[in-house]
């Protein structure tokens, strides 16, 4: 059962803007797709027009700091320089979302995708994780992405399966030979592969990939106190954001119910003591974990 706790987001969307940490604090494209989509989630959820005022705001001080010729900057902070081909994946993802109240952005998000993904993709051999700022080569350091191909077969399929076959098709032929072998062992990357494989349920990849994510999650929960840690075997080691994460793709794939409620209690008062305490990405995934919305398919059906 999807959690729908808007009187949490309210007072934690009051709470961010009063302490200047989101939306008022520096762009970072991760987050600004995820608070995005919340926003759009709310306007849906309670008809109050300011919510689809603050996504327009939103979207255009996105485009306006990290907005590039092709494509947009990681964040907006000197180190954050670069394009991740997955944080435009779910850019494309919100303005997807964003299409349904103004038919615009569904054109915005197919250019986008015309305009990065001859640049990231690489037939044959897989996705650029990181690519430099005007997209002229690879992020020097950086290789490819093990779950690129599958943020853009998903996204892309959502947004517009007419206009981007071609690109879905040369996503899907990245996919299909390592999808079986695929073996994902983090906490974020775990959640996020659960949301991808909902969309799609019934398809092969869909179903290895979502049995292989609970099955190594399992290595991962840490009870009590009721989290998930990092990876298999640092116990220790925990993030709010990744643990919310993680529940965003249990709850898309409808399991482990007790599992969300229990990490949303840790970590509704946990202190890390480090940056992550006041980082945007924290405190907007939280929301998403307390009311994922437009993210889970029978809300964006």
């Amino acid at each position: 059962m999807a959690l729908k706790d808007i009187s949490y987001v309210e007072a934690k969307l009051q709470w961010m803007e009063a302490n200047s940490i989101w939306p008022n604090g520096q762009r970072y494209l991760w987050t600004d797709a995820f608070g995005l989509v919340l926003y759009l989630s709310l306007y849906q959820e309670t008809a109050d027009t300011k919510y689809l005022e603050q996504a327009k705001t939103l979207v255009d001080e996105v485009y306006r700091v990290l907005g590039r010729p092709r494509g947009l900057r990681i964040g907006e902070a000197a180190d954050r320089d670069g394009q991740y081909y997955h944080y435009l994946a779910m850019w494309i993802y919100a303005l997807t979302c964003y299409a349904r109240f103004d038919v615009g952005y569904h054109d915005e998000a197919v250019k986008l995708v015309k305009d990065i993904h001859p640049a990231f993709v690489i037939p044959g051999a897989g996705v650029i994780w990181k690519m430099r700022e005007d997209l002229s080569g690879p992020y020097p350091g950086y290789g490819l992405g093990a779950l690129d191909a599958y943020d853009g077969y998903v996204v892309y399929r959502l947004l517009d399966a007419a206009k981007l076959g071609r690109e879905i098709n040369e996503m899907y032929a990245l996919m299909a030979p390592n999808y079986q072998t695929l073996h994902i062992d983090q906490d974020l990357g775990l959640g996020m592969m659960m949301w991808l494989c909902h969309f799609f349920p019934e398809e092969e990849w869909a179903l290895v990939q979502r049995a292989g994510s609970l099955d190594q999650l399992d290595r991962l929960w840490i009870h009590p106190p009721g989290y998930f840690c990092r990876q298999e075997g640092w116990r220790d080691m925990k993030f709010a954001f990744t643990n919310y994460g993680i529940s965003l793709g249990l709850q898309a794939v409808n399991a482990y119910a007790q599992r969300v409620s229990a990490l949303n209690r840790f970590f509704d008062n946990y202190q890390s003591g480090d940056e992550y305490d006041s980082n945007a990405i924290t405190h907007v995934m939280a929301c998403t974990s307390h009311f994922p919305g437009f993210f889970l398919k029978h809300a964006f059906d």
